[in-house]
């Protein structure tokens, strides 16, 4: 199991550190490359075509067009992450306006760690080990949460 985050450009890498600090956190083998939608089609079709990841996570800001860029390459999972700018609503609606037949799921702005956790629940599916894990998270963060 592999998770492939892709960033639409070097100055994603802050919210991409978020997910990788998550996938760290549960073991999980990932991959971070750069392509973009509009720059590069090409880098990022090859990229997606000739991985065997089973989760795509997308960080894209701006027209923010790369989640539903990767989800035209394949029928897994594509996870899109809105970076903040200074047009924030575009890269939200960018990525949760997706025409019927090539869905996206998509997390806050600049939320890289719930992308990575929401990944982590999809691969859980199928691995309990991962499950149990996010049992334990979950049950630190309410304890975290209530003072224990």
């Amino acid at each position: 199991m592999k998770i492939q985050i892709i960033m639409g450009s070097k100055s994603d890498k802050e919210i991409a550190d978020k997910a990788e600090k998550i996938l760290k956190e549960f073991s999980v083998e990932y991959e971070i490359n750069v392509a973009s939608a509009h720059r590069t089609p090409d880098h990022l079709k090859s990229i997606v075509e000739k991985n065997d990841a089973d989760v795509f996570i997308g960080i894209a800001g701006l027209a923010a067009a790369l989640p539903g860029s990767i989800a035209a390459h394949t029928i897994k999972p594509v996870i899109g992450v809105p970076v903040s700018g200074k047009v924030n609503l575009d890269s939200i609606l960018s990525i949760i306006q997706m025409p019927p037949g090539i869905p996206v799921a998509a997390v806050g702005l600049d939320r890289g760690d719930n992308a990575a956790l929401l990944a982590v629940e999809i691969l859980a599916i199928s691995d309990k080990k991962l499950r149990d894990e996010l049992e334990d998270y979950r049950e630190r963060m309410k304890k975290k949460a209530l003072g224990k």
